[in-house]
């Protein structure tokens, strides 16, 4: 099976997938390292994951694409209220845009793309688990699986639910983002499994 993950970050969702053909992209560098430090078995791709998924959708048999949140968080929104450093965004439409274009042509592959829950009435209907928006085009099951809340907890305690250490590692930025925008293994395991259960596909 040929597994493309998009956004690919240092790969909390892919962490107990099991040892499949996996591509991973991932535009910052930093980040590409160490996620290749993780998993080197996998290959990794230092490159525009949107554009990629354009180029290279056809070549998989499943896709994960977790989009950059930060334009559509409700952090985001309470920043523009209550801090006037916080820059003001526009809705990173890539987000739709990769939804409506897998819902159309990504008919003989499984695909999901996750996000946090806007601040904003989503555009697509989602479904929703924890603190995440997922849209896909498989049921997802057990809906109430319980996620932690992305505004707690120090970067030791997000490296033990992740099972992810980040210590002394060059991030380039701050390192507890960098854990808090993981999805939790779990879950990116359940997904997974969701995904190749015996039953139709949505669209």
């Amino acid at each position: 099976m040929k597994i493309l993950n998009l956004y690919a970050g240092i790969g909390g969702n892919r962490k107990l997938w099991p040892q499949e053909d996996i591509t991973a992209i991932e535009i910052n560098p930093k980040i590409a390292k160490i996620y290749q430090d993780f998993f080197p078995s996998d290959k990794v791709i230092v490159a525009d994951a949107h554009q990629f998924l354009l180029d290279h959708f056809e070549e998989f048999d499943f896709i994960w694409s977790s989009p950059p949140c930060p334009s559509h968080s409700r952090a985001r929104l309470w920043g523009w209220k209550n801090d006037s450093r916080v820059k003001k965004l526009y809705p990173d439409m890539k987000l739709y845009e990769e939804i409506i274009f897998l819902q159309n042509f990504g008919k003989k592959i499984k695909w999901i793309i996750e996000n946090v829950i806007a601040y904003y009435q989503p555009l697509i209907e989602p479904q929703k688990i924890g603190r995440h928006y997922f849209w896909s085009n498989f049921m997802i099951r057990n809906l109430k699986h319980k996620t932690s809340d992305i505004n707690r907890g120090t970067r030791k305690q997000w490296e033990e639910l992740t099972g992810l250490s980040i210590k002394g590692k060059d991030v380039g930025q701050r390192s507890d983002r960098i854990l808090r925008n993981c999805v939790e293994p779990e879950l990116g395991l359940h997904i997974f499994q969701e995904a190749f259960r015996e039953y139709k596909t949505l669209f």
